[in-house]
């Protein structure tokens, strides 16, 4: 039995039978479109260049090990995500796999959005001139302090990502003044078709509330009723390095399945949907990613019969007005731009994306009192009136 799988994780992360991968390339010297950044070459003599400049240049002046980064490459990347989506999306650039204030200009000034998932991360973002309401707050450790600043700063999204997070921020928006827009994280028990370590929606996992056993559900119905939060939508998240869309199918069914359970209990219909990103980039030459339109496309189909068949606000569909762009996954590779993330519902969809329905005025009565933990906030019953808007797409790559 082999100890080696595939790059992207077989199923149930079983291994594979010896001989799995191909033999290595005839020219071990060429230079893969699919791995390396669209600037990387090799000139005449041999020598690799990264936009123009020569590596060995580039470690005589920083010193290795470096990490070089591409800013024609990158935008190029950022621009085919933001084209394949249309207008009616909001993408998001996840933070994590390479951040700096050169990065967060660029992302600005592509028209994307950023997740982040540590204060250092939100500084950077802060500092470098991303509005607020383009950050999502994203991640499981958050620290009080971290929380703070975040809804200080009015980021446009925290991802709650437990019950006690729920109250804590709700507290803490409470004390400010203000309403924080949250989404609550579920675990949906999907299969990615990814290698175990970095699959993401079992039940037992760290990340998120399980949608088994009603927790997500109760997990809903606390953020209701606290006055310092406005519940926007759901976030799932079920792995990384994903070539297989079927894995987000299942789950874009199970999500939307709890955004109809909450309007019957509740009378709301939630305006966003995030399935999460983790889209598979090549590592080698084997890898074979998806374009952003096909992803753009398959993701919107999806969505929108789920929501169809729910009869909730379903996405629009960007993909049938964008023209296929050549733009390309970003790589968290240290020869290519980052990686990808994200979807949604209402009537958009995609990889993290987000469904922003039409809602008139919806009154919002809290089913017992019991259900915040001690010390919360006193639930109240209150009517929240969410402002028409044409639904959109939430996404992150």
């Amino acid at each position: 039995m082999s100890r080696s799988a595939h790059p992207a994780g077989p199923r149930h992360a079983d291994v594979l039978p010896e001989g799995h991968y191909s033999a290595p390339p005839t020219d071990l010297n060429a230079l893969d479109a699919k791995v390396w950044a669209e600037t990387v070459t090799r000139d005449e003599d041999g020598v690799v260049t990264v936009g123009g400049i020569d590596v060995k240049r580039l470690a005589e002046e920083y010193g290795t090990p470096a990490y070089f980064l591409d800013e024609q490459d990158f935008r190029a990347r950022a621009r085919g995500w933001r084209t394949a989506f249309g207008s009616d999306a909001d993408v998001f650039y996840a933070g994590k796999a390479f951040l700096s204030r050169a990065v967060v200009r660029w992302l600005d000034e592509e028209g994307l959005n950023l997740d982040v998932c540590s204060g250092g991360e939100l500084a950077t973002a802060l500092s470098a001139g991303m509005p607020a309401e383009r950050i999502a707050f994203h991640g499981n450790n958050k620290s009080t302090g971290e929380i703070r600043r975040a809804v200080e700063a009015g980021v446009g999204r925290i991802v709650l990502d437990s019950f006690q997070e729920i109250v804590r921020v709700a507290h803490i928006a409470q004390e400010l003044g203000t309403r924080q827009r949250v989404q609550i994280r579920i675990t949906v028990g999907v299969e990615a078709h990814t290698h175990e370590f970095i699959a993401t929606a079992h039940e037992d996992q760290k990340f998120g509330i399980p949608l088994a056993g009603g927790q997500a559900a109760e997990a809903v119905r606390r953020a209701l009723q606290l006055d310092g939060l406005e519940l926007i939508g759901i976030h799932s998240h079920i792995g990384s390095q994903i070539f297989d869309l079927s894995g987000f199918e299942v789950a874009a069914h199970r999500v939307v399945g709890l955004l109809k359970v909450i309007r019957d209990e509740h009378g709301v219909e939630l305006p966003e949907i995030d399935l999460g990103g983790g889209l598979g980039i090549a590592y080698t030459s084997d890898d074979d990613p998806r374009e952003p339109y096909e992803i753009a496309k398959t993701l919107t189909e999806i969505v929108t019969r789920e929501c169809d068949a729910a009869r909730l606000t379903t996405p629009a569909s960007p993909w049938s007005r964008a023209a296929p762009s050549s733009g390309r996954p970003p790589s968290r590779s240290t020869r290519s731009a980052p990686s990808s993330r994200s979807t949604g519902c209402g009537r958009t969809s995609p990889s993290t994306a987000a469904c922003r329905t039409t809602s008139g005025p919806r009154c919002t009565t809290p089913s017992t009192a019991s259900l915040s933990p001690p010390g919360s906030p006193t639930p109240s019953r209150r009517c929240a009136a969410s402002s028409a808007s044409t639904a959109r797409v939430v996404t992150s790559w």
